[in-house]
């Protein structure tokens, strides 16, 4: 075959090539031991806008904690966030959990085979049913995912092919003996050596098939589309501590971004009343300007005072009456970037304690007594409402409750400036920012904290929150069918 020629020429030697190198060359990852289909389903919801390296040892914590499908459908959503913490994109945690139900009650314990069946699970899209289709019952089925995108581009030489377009090449390449293997053959292809940018043509073994390479077109395939500029959002964070050193959280609604986590309660200073705007929204092609954001933005904190101002109105908002409060105190702030936007985190600490709240019948649920009732004087036991809860400010504490990264490291500040503040502290405490704006002072580490803190600081390196283009397998770009939950 002459170097450029269409692999459509000789599929049968396309094939044979590229099959080959996988069985050679493929990375060992642990949901390729078995053809298990509740494993492999749980590989590929995972898989969705996250690398490879990075899901490997979520799937494998995941599996002792649900190995299978039972276990999965009889645990509580708030043990299946916490299993996922970290990995981020949780509407495929909350979407796994649902197809597990739905595969136990209404399929008796075992995976739908046919395509259409498959894409009515929750969060499964035309990619997943694909894959899942083609690894665990052999159907002859094409998944085209970022990375195959990007594969195929180039063995064509198109500078921006249409969804259809892509489909139909998949179809017409797929090996029909082997189409799970074939399906991950072309993603390994695009995570390790079709990769963005330059590709490592040299080590390819369908080199001589691509026309891009022998067009010299190869870095250019596809087009990069600019992406449009990030929106920031600054949020304050209300971080209550009462006088046993209990926090106050919070759960997110059941809809939206991070549905059903929990969080020191929030709120975003955009649109609220007298509160200036804060920052420009951020360029994603920008580099770290002097200020430390992204994009050259200012890292000048907002007032202080005017944090602790739309702090205490949050709480307000939430019903906590607070008594014999300490001056607040602002942590530094936690920037987190999303998909679609930046956030920053403006964490200020109230530590006090709570008063009774004047409407005892908006705080339902269940009763818990605050160290600060009847020893001190300075309050009763405090009703919280269903979705609230007082719990120990330390590592243990937090543990039970599924936590965004974000909010895990407000965590982790919350118990450095713990640590540091002496018993009886001076209004704004140690290791925080107090009102009259003076730098803070670093605070000693907690023993109990150096092993939490590890944890998060892998999870950052790993992902700061995960992007399309990045990934061992990628979401592909819009309009194509995905199984990407946005």
């Amino acid at each position: 075959m002459a170097p450029g020629d269409s692999p459509l020429k000789n599929k049968r030697a396309f094939r044979a090539a590229l099959l080959a190198h996988f069985d050679r060359h493929a990375r060992p990852m642990p949901w390729r031991s078995g053809r298990d289909a509740y494993r492999v389903v749980v590989s590929e919801f995972m898989l969705q806008q996250t690398r490879a390296e990075t899901v490997a040892p979520y799937y494998e914590r995941w599996l002792r904690r649900f190995p299978g499908w039972d276990a999965l459908a009889d645990a509580g959503e708030d043990d299946v966030l916490r299993a996922w913490q970290g990995l981020g994109y949780y509407a495929r945690a909350r979407n796994l959990h649902r197809t597990a139900r739905i595969v136990r009650d209404q399929h008796g314990g075992a995976l739908p085979a046919e395509l259409s069946a498959l894409r009515e699970l929750p969060g499964v899209g035309e990619y997943t049913a694909a894959a899942i289709a083609s690894i665990v019952h052999g159907l002859p089925a094409a998944a085209v995912d970022g990375n195959v995108r990007r594969v195929l581009a180039r063995l064509f030489d198109a500078a921006d092919p249409a969804p259809p377009q892509l489909r139909a090449q998949a179809s017409r390449l797929l090996d029909r003996d082997r189409p799970g293997d074939f399906n991950e053959a072309m993603m390994e292809l695009g995570a390790t050596i079709c990769v963005p940018g330059v590709p490592r043509c040299d080590a390819c073994p369908v080199t001589d098939r691509c026309r891009a390479r022998a067009a010299g077109t190869a870095a250019r395939r596809p087009t990069r589309r600019r992406r449009g500029k990030l929106r920031q959002a600054d949020f304050v964070s209300v971080v209550f501590v009462d006088a046993a050193g209990c926090a106050l959280l919070v759960r997110r609604p059941g809809k939206g971004l991070l549905a059903g986590m929990w969080e020191f309660p929030s709120v975003e200073m955009a649109g609220r009343a007298g509160t200036p705007r804060i920052s420009e929204p951020a360029d994603r092609g920008r580099s770290r300007g002097r200020g430390g954001r992204p994009g050259g933005e200012t890292a000048e904190p907002p007032p202080a005072r005017l944090l602790a101002s739309l702090a205490s109105s949050r709480l307000d908002e939430l019903g906590v009456a607070v008594a014999a409060c300490e001056e607040p105190a602002c942590l530094e702030p936690v920037r987190h970037a999303f998909t679609h936007f930046r956030a920053t985190y403006h964490p200020v600490v109230f530590a006090g304690a709570v008063a009774p709240p004047s409407d005892h019948a908006a705080w339902p649920g269940e009763r818990l007594a605050s160290s600060s009732a009847g020893a001190d004087g300075l309050g009763a036991p405090a009703r919280l409402r269903d979705d609230a809860r007082m719990t120990p400010a330390c590592a243990s504490g937090f543990r039970p409750f599924a936590l965004p990264v974000a909010q895990q490291k407000i965590a982790v500040q919350l118990e450095h400036w713990l640590a540091g503040r002496p018993a009886s502290s001076p209004p704004g405490g140690r290791g925080s920012r107090p009102l009259a704006g003076s730098r803070p002072r670093p605070s000693p580490r907690p023993a109990f904290a150096a092993g939490h803190e590890a944890r998060l600081s892998a999870v950052a390196t790993r992902h700061s929150h995960e992007r399309p283009g990045r990934h061992g397998r990628q979401a592909p770009r819009t309009p194509i069918p995905s199984a990407a939950v946005r």
